[in-house]
């Protein structure tokens, strides 16, 4: 039995990123048990850990995301506690107690969601580890509970992407307007109206326009854009005292 890690309490870690096309998710395949046949079809499940018993949990995460992405810096923010009592059994209990050398029935875990801009580093990285960043809306089953867990990020993040500046954290300093709508419809799932979609986005202030455009394109090349990261602060602080003074009268 390996004393290092706890046997029953785990950490999760939803990895998305951003390919200026689709959105991501970062995948790993489980290890096939014996009992398996070579045959089936690869399990993937999000990417894990039982937690060290030296370590806190939001530690736990981060050491997952290094480990699989090769970068420690990263957006991380705790998503919700699986804890049903069964969310662990059959071949998964077995290949965890195999993998982790330890003895457990039950195993909670504390999920997390992280988002990165990706690049050709982090996908090299990525490859070497084995791990596939599979399109968000092409997934249909993962290993345990983890589809689940997909579902209640992109839920989260779809409730952020309302009322912060969430989406930037996936897109790389430069970026088109078709690739910010592109973003949006991954995380949100459904196709936007492109002329509201840009009338709405520039009215928001928060867009910086560059003088640079796409190059190399079969189509009419798009200007580049950066987030304005300052007027978006300075509204927000707006908004806040305004609420606050409507609030104290």
């Amino acid at each position: 039995m390996d004393s290092s890690f706890n046997p029953s309490v785990s950490v999760d870690c939803v990895i998305f990123g951003f390919d200026g096309t689709a959105l991501k998710i970062l995948l790993i395949e489980v290890e096939r048990n014996t009992e398996r046949e070579d045959t089936a079809p690869p399990d993937y499940k999000l990417p894990g850990s039982l937690i060290r018993q030296d370590e806190d949990l939001r530690s736990a995460a981060y050491r997952v995301l290094e480990e699989m992405t090769g970068i420690r810096d990263i957006f991380l923010k705790q998503l919700h506690v699986f804890s049903e009592p069964r969310r662990v059994e059959g071949e998964y209990l077995r290949w965890l107690r195999e993998y982790y050398r330890v003895e457990t029935d039950r195993v909670i875990t504390v999920a997390y969601y992280s988002l990165l801009k990706l690049s050709k580093g982090i996908e090299l990285h990525t490859r070497r580890k084995r791990a596939v960043w599979a399109d968000v809306q092409h997934v249909r089953h993962l290993g345990l509970d983890h589809k689940k867990i997909l579902v209640e990020a992109l839920s989260t993040l779809s409730r952020e992407l309302t009322h912060s500046p969430v989406a930037f954290e996936l897109l790389p300093r430069k970026f088109t307007i078709r690739q910010l709508q592109s973003l949006y419809e991954g995380i949100l799932g459904i196709e936007i109206d492109n002329r509201n979609f840009r009338k709405k986005i520039f009215a928001s202030g928060y867009l910086t326009p560059t003088a640079e455009y796409e190059t190399n394109v079969a189509h009419k090349p798009a200007r580049y854009y950066t987030f304005n990261k300052t007027a978006y602060e300075k509204e927000l602080r707006r908004k806040f005292r305004q609420g606050f003074i409507r609030w104290h009268e």
